[in-house]
């Protein structure tokens, strides 16, 4: 008995992926192709935006003044055009500002990106987990104390504030390790659970900035006025050897950051997974959240509150170049210093003959973002 091989032809709409490995080869090379030219461009844009801000103020200077008084010449060279007060108003008064300003957005920023990536919340930044809150408490009650004690001891002046920056510093430090104390404290045997670990977060910040009410409330009337401009955020007064401190610190934890990427990376995927791949995710939190702290606090202590800015710039970074956290957490360095100097220059040219505090600026657009944010989180 003969057997008839039959053959079943092929349904025409039925399709075989072909080169599937290609296709994502070359996927991974269009990533890396939008982050390098989004990265320089932010980049180029970043020194431009220093030239631009060095040249904003009561005494205006051109583009090619800036230009040729940083590049071209030294800070005392007589060959550049620019006469001795342009030349100390661009090397003593506003290249310090600048630069505080650059190193305060990419601080905060970078620590949004961490903050945001541990506890896998996007509405997660400094000033909303309490840590600002409490570096604000700890340098306001340093002030405070070193100004009741400046006759006596500290040679403080009041009007001034001329108080030795590790003072408050050390304040502020132990105010950021009181706010994580007190955060993990409140959320207890739910400090795993992240929403939760935030909202623990939000109510140390509300009782902190309490404090830091009645600490300012039983302040002298000259104490509590100086305060009061101190805790709305200002670069004023910066100058070259304040800079060292923060530099300093946010390259170290920048470097720290970077080295656990892959951990951070892992995390992005749920507790869960990144447990089963042997990342220790609760001491990866904890020790994120005490670095955080760190960098929260040499900002405040420098500069004093500024919110909002590491809720803003990290979803900017990630609309611009993904959720991969390496890219995340340079594109953040980047544009969160271009931030804070734009941010800079509006507070200073908004109102004539006055200087607005850089933390309403900021306020006033995170309130907006956070409203954003929490429509699409709605919609979604």
């Amino acid at each position: 008995m003969l057997s008839r091989k039959v053959t079943r032809p092929i349904a025409p709409h039925i399709s075989f992926p072909e080169n599937t490995n290609d296709d994502h080869y070359y996927a991974i090379q269009r990533g890396h192709a939008r982050f390098a030219i989004y990265f320089l461009t932010s980049v180029a844009f970043l020194f431009l935006s220093v030239f631009i801000a060095a040249g904003q103020g009561s005494i205006s200077l051109s583009f090619q003044d800036v230009f040729s008084g940083v590049l071209l010449c030294g800070e005392h060279s007589q060959t550049c055009g620019l006469t001795a007060v342009e030349q100390q108003i661009i090397w003593d008064i506003r290249l310090p500002r600048i630069f505080m300003a650059l190193l305060t957005g990419a601080g905060l920023s970078i620590t949004g990106a961490i903050l945001q990536s541990v506890t896998r919340n996007p509405l997660a930044d400094p000033y909303l987990f309490g840590i600002s809150s409490g570096a604000a408490l700890g340098a306001v009650v340093a002030m405070s104390l070193m100004a009741a004690l400046s006759a006596t001891v500290f040679s403080v002046s009041v009007v001034s504030v001329t108080i030795p920056i590790i003072s408050v510093t050390t304040g502020a430090l132990l105010g950021g390790a009181l706010s994580v104390f007190l955060m993990l404290l409140l959320a207890g045997k739910s400090a795993a659970q992240v929403d939760k670990l935030l909202l623990s977060g939000v109510a140390v910040s509300f009782m902190l900035s309490a404090f830091t009410s009645l600490v300012i409330y039983y302040s002298s009337p000259e104490t509590a006025t100086t305060l009061l401009f101190w805790l709305m955020g200002s670069f004023s007064g910066a100058d070259w050897g304040d800079l060292i401190l923060p530099l300093v610190i946010i390259s170290l934890g920048s470097c720290v950051f970077f080295l656990f990427g892959r951990w951070l990376l892992v995390m992005q995927s749920g507790e869960e997974s990144a447990i089963t791949l042997g990342v220790p995710v609760h001491q990866l939190r904890l020790g994120m959240l005490i670095l955080c702290s760190v960098i929260t606090a040499v900002l405040v202590a420098e500069v004093g509150g500024i919110g909002f800015v590491g809720l803003m710039i990290p979803h900017i970074c990630r609309l611009l170049v993904g959720a991969q956290i390496h890219r995340v957490l340079a594109m953040s360095l980047v544009v969160g210093g271009s931030f804070m100097i734009w941010v800079d220059i509006v507070a200073n040219s908004l109102l004539q003959d006055q200087v607005l505090p850089v933390g309403i600026v900021t306020s006033a657009l995170g309130s907006v973002f956070f409203f954003i944010i929490l429509k699409n989180r709605q919609a979604s």
